[in-house]
């Protein structure tokens, strides 16, 4: 995909959306309970995202290591993606939000693919915000297959190719403020290029849990921060 994505102009907000298994569990529950009980939570947190500006937002959703998950959940897992594609395209294009899926697909077989390519394609006049959903998704993967693309780059370039290679669009930002919720403190193989200088909130709240107020608190804790990217604040010079 190479399509400019420079109409979203808001903060980059990436979340790791943790704690579906243990918030079921915890109440005696299948974890697929808990699954479906985080489609509820993305949809909360979109409708919050777009609300408060920003531009874009991508949710960590199945990582490339998550296929060595029990082979039921992760059939519910992909039953579960298709579905919310399927419900959730339409709603989206009418409030103004693009879908992007990022990652591998070729393992994703053709139901899923099908539903990705038509909740692309139907929203992709949205320009109010950006919604990339991580699935089958390892940056060092991508990161490995864009750099096997050869021919000498600059961080630039390369950024291109590494969105390419993860049916990215074109142009995303760096992220600006990554969560990751249900009390774990590690990036789990995520957007380990474009995080290089975002901010890392991380919340003890199991996803199904997260909301809007959630959020605010992790965006108020976020617009406290003072971001340098290398750089030395002479007043404050230390």
């Amino acid at each position: 995909m190479n399509q400019s994505t420079s109409q979203f102009t808001g903060q980059h907000l990436a979340i790791i959306m943790d704690g579906n298994g243990r918030w079921a569990t915890r109440r005696g529950w299948p974890r697929s309970a808990g699954h479906r009980a985080g489609a509820e939570a993305v949809r909360r947190v979109i409708s919050a995202a777009a609300d408060r500006g920003i531009g874009v937002l991508t949710l960590f959703a199945f990582s490339g290591d998550n296929w060595q998950r029990p082979a039921r959940e992760v059939e519910t897992l992909m039953n579960l993606f298709r579905r919310f594609l399927r419900r959730e395209a339409a709603q989206c294009a009418r409030h103004g939000i693009r879908l992007n899926v990022i990652g591998r697909r070729d393992r994703l077989g053709l139901p899923l693919n099908s539903a990705i390519d038509a909740a692309e394609r139907q929203t992709r006049s949205g320009t109010r915000l950006l919604v990339r959903v991580a699935v089958d998704y390892s940056a060092r993967d991508s990161i490995v297959a864009a750099a096997r693309e050869g021919g000498p780059v600059d961080r630039e370039d390369f950024a291109r190719r590494l969105g390419a290679v993860s049916h990215g669009l074109a142009g995303v930002p760096d992220v600006d403020l990554l969560i990751r919720t249900g009390g774990e403190r590690r990036l789990s193989d995520f957007l380990l290029w474009e995080s290089a200088y975002a901010e890392l909130y991380f919340s003890g709240v199991m996803w199904p849990d997260f909301g809007a107020a959630e959020l605010d608190l992790a965006l108020q804790d976020f617009a406290a921060r003072e971001r340098r990217f290398g750089r030395v604040d002479m007043g404050r010079a230390g």
